[in-house]
């Protein structure tokens, strides 16, 4: 049994996750043909928006490995990027039982009306294994691993519920909402914005990507403003005028086409949606239940991307002055397009430019910091699972590490330590907060 499950799950996202969507859409009475249709299609969009992502990384890993070189800076870790990070999660024996936790706990909160979300994104249950091996490691307990990703499990439940129409209002697909770990962050960027929003002239400004169409101009578009991004990246990393011309257009096709794969998650995910609305209406009287998916839907978005690749040079600088002071040995470059931080940023600012660029500085250290601390652990699964060959004197570990400050705080809280026990009361008091904040702008309609 679980020999085909790791089948299952090898096949990749982009068909693991139709799969679960065909099957849902069956399930909630969508007709077979549309439920097929809705399925391929998000497996296309998928599968897009994994190759545009990848063109992106392509592009700009040996702009920002340029940087690098031009400092003379040595790293003793190696940012190894999510895909090696997942094998190795996968490959922890007690990995497979995620599945079952995931879906025992969401079902029970949905009977019990505690959540409004289903999430059917089990290919992302390696994010838990993740945190369960984390706090396995530190803590020396598998049985607080599993706690740790079942606490995991119902953070994602209960910010999936309590963002669904700030989602609503940046991608225009009913019924869909974000259940992906790295969401956990915006909890704690949350006061951050808060107070950015009570900062004279920058509380004025909403700078978001359509802002920015009446503003600026021809500037303000995604081939143009990719064109020069990429141009002055590459200049800076002290690329020829041919080497950086090339690099600018590569940069400006992914602008341009990001938006264009986000279009079919819609396409697929409204009739899956709607068929889901009706039978949940009828099934749980006066709700309605939402579908909690991975990021990617999200791609539409262009801040998402400017932010991540202005972001870039900075993370840079900030891995180095950190190295400088003794907090960070990591150098991100398999995830330096940090989508991670990006995502968040965008939900809790609702899209303004300024301030999720002012987040992404604000943050990056964190992902630095636990990224670095979380190295020791993450060699050591690698060499135990050995799905990848780690060089003697090596160490790896992940930079995008997603709900960073979450992750290292429930880790060491699990393992008894007094930081850890204080940045979980703090995480507790500031989710609280958040969706008090969430249903505020419910009530007020601010999504719309």
């Amino acid at each position: 049994m679980g020999e085909i499950i790791h089948y299952i799950l090898n096949l990749g996202s982009a068909i693991f996750l139709p799969l679960v969507m065909i099957i849902f859409g069956l399930i909630v009475r969508l007709p077979l043909r549309k439920a097929i249709i809705s399925g391929i299609t998000l497996g296309v969009a998928f599968t897009g928006m994994n190759i545009v992502v990848g063109f992106m990384m392509n592009t700009i890993s040996p702009v920002a490995q340029a940087f690098v070189t031009n400092t003379g800076i040595q790293f003793s870790t190696i940012d190894v990027g999510w895909s090696p990070m997942a094998s190795i999660a996968w490959a922890w024996p007690y990995g497979l039982l995620m599945f079952p936790l995931q879906l025992g706990i969401n079902i029970l909160f949905l009977v019990l009306g505690w959540t409004d979300t289903l999430n059917v994104d089990l290919w992302n249950v390696w994010g838990k294994i993740f945190t369960a091996t984390m706090v396995s490691y530190i803590s020396g307990s598998v049985i607080l691993g599993f706690v740790a990703a079942s606490i995991q499990v119902v953070l994602e439940l209960l910010v999936g519920s309590a963002t669904q129409k700030q989602i609503y209002a940046l991608t225009g697909i009913p019924g869909i909402t974000c259940t992906h770990y790295m969401v956990l962050q915006a909890i704690w960027m949350n006061p951050v914005a808060k107070l950015l929003d009570k900062i004279p002239g920058l509380n004025k400004v909403s700078l978001n990507a359509d802002a920015m169409k009446e503003k600026l101009g021809i500037f303000s578009e995604n081939s143009v403003m990719g064109f020069i991004i990429g141009f002055l990246l590459a200049i800076f990393a002290k690329y020829d005028i041919s080497a950086s011309l090339n690099i600018a257009m590569s940069v400006a096709t992914a602008l341009v086409l990001f938006p264009m794969v986000a279009n079919l998650f819609m396409k697929a995910l409204a009739p899956i949606a709607d068929a889901a609305s009706t039978f949940t209406k009828n099934k749980f009287k006066g709700r309605e239940v939402c579908i909690g998916l991975d990021w990617p839907f999200l791609g539409g978005r262009s801040e998402i991307w400017v932010v991540s690749i202005i972001l870039v040079p900075i993370e840079i600088g900030l891995a180095i002055l950190l190295s400088k002071m003794g907090f960070n040995n990591v150098l991100p470059l398999a995830g330096i397009v940090n989508i991670i931080v990006a995502v968040p940023a965008l939900i809790v600012t609702k899209g303004n430019l300024i301030k999720m660029l002012i987040l992404g500085i604000l943050f990056t250290p964190a992902y630095l910091f636990v990224a670095s601390a979380f190295a020791p652990a993450c060699t050591a699964l690698g060499q135990a699972v050995s799905t990848i060959e780690i060089p003697s004197g090596q160490m790896i570990t992940y930079f995008g590490v997603e709900a960073p400050l979450f992750r290292y705080f429930i880790s060491y809280a699990l393992a008894g330590k007094l930081n850890g026990i204080i940045g979980i009361a703090v995480f507790a008091g500031l989710l609280y907060w958040f969706i008090k904040e969430m249903k505020r702008r419910d009530a007020a309609e601010d999504w719309k």
